[in-house]
């Protein structure tokens, strides 16, 4: 499946990549490299993540990463996964 990402997820991780290399360089171009290379995997198993907390929607999923929550879309007809959503992941959600 091809994977497409929103401006809008890529402008939430920006930020908080940003806000991560004020402390940390490092370790903020680690979590960005985890988190593609999570993204990409998704592609593999698109249903392997929960059904998101957020829709009622089967096809619409959440991938967690470092307490981190990344909503995607499958839509098979169209043979592609959209990620759309960055999230903080709060236990209570």
């Amino acid at each position: 499946m091809k994977i497409e990402v929103t401006s809008v997820f890529t402008n939430k991780l920006k930020r908080q990549i940003e806000y991560i290399s004020l402390d940390k360089k490092t370790a903020a171009r680690k979590f960005n490299q985890l988190v593609f290379r999570k993204i990409k995997e998704i592609s593999n198993n698109p249903k392997i993540n929960r059904k998101s907390i957020f829709f009622e929607d089967e096809n619409i999923r959440d991938l967690i990463v470092k307490g981190y929550l990344i909503v995607y879309e499958i839509s098979p007809a169209e043979n592609r996964i959209v990620v759309f959503g960055f999230y903080k992941w709060e236990k209570d959600l």
